[in-house]
């Protein structure tokens, strides 16, 4: 079975992004290990301290996983700040060898593009051996559940399935291989 590091970069403690990667992991056949950045101590991402115990820990539960999904909200066409100084605390190669999934969720369809214009080269630069194309979810099209979850509307939630299954093949190729 496959490991997948789910690392959810909202600093919003009602986030509609970590509900979203919520679903999209539970969906998934495999061993989810999730990371919310906004609950790591703010001293360790403001110290900049890449040897720290929880970064460390960070790191080899990444270097451990198979995949990586890296979720986070659009705000001023970039992914978010607390997300931003996680990745930057992480080693240069820290996703050597992963297959990585980026998503993101915004209010506006002006940022659909800070996945691949922001997001995705440093995913790239940090060694991703393959970033699958990415899905940005508008704020609009995401409400609450019944059980707490998150619904998605018609067709954002088609074309997220297919991307996930795209990710989830990828996950069971490199898993076979």
């Amino acid at each position: 079975m496959a490991v997948v590091v789910a690392i959810s970069g909202s600093p919003s403690p009602a986030s509609r992004t970590a509900r979203v990667l919520a679903g999209v992991a539970g969906s998934l056949d495999a061993e989810i290990d999730t990371i919310a950045v906004r609950e790591l101590p703010a001293d360790v991402l403001l110290g900049c301290d890449p040897s720290h115990p929880v970064i460390l820990d960070i790191a080899t539960r990444i270097s451990n996983a198979d995949g990586v999904i890296v979720a986070t909200p659009v705000y001023k066409a970039a992914y978010s700040g607390v997300l931003k100084a996680l990745l930057d605390l992480l080693p240069q190669y820290a996703l050597a060898g992963k297959t990585v999934l980026p998503l993101a969720t915004g209010g506006t369809v002006a940022h659909v593009l800070a996945i691949d214009y922001a997001l995705r080269p440093v995913l790239t630069t940090m060694g991703a051996t393959h970033v699958l194309p990415g899905y940005f979810v508008h704020d609009q099209l995401i409400s609450d559940g019944p059980d707490g979850g998150v619904v998605i509307a018609e067709p954002a939630r088609s074309l997220l399935d297919g991307v996930v299954a795209a990710f989830a093949a990828a996950l069971t190729a490199k898993v076979s291989a």
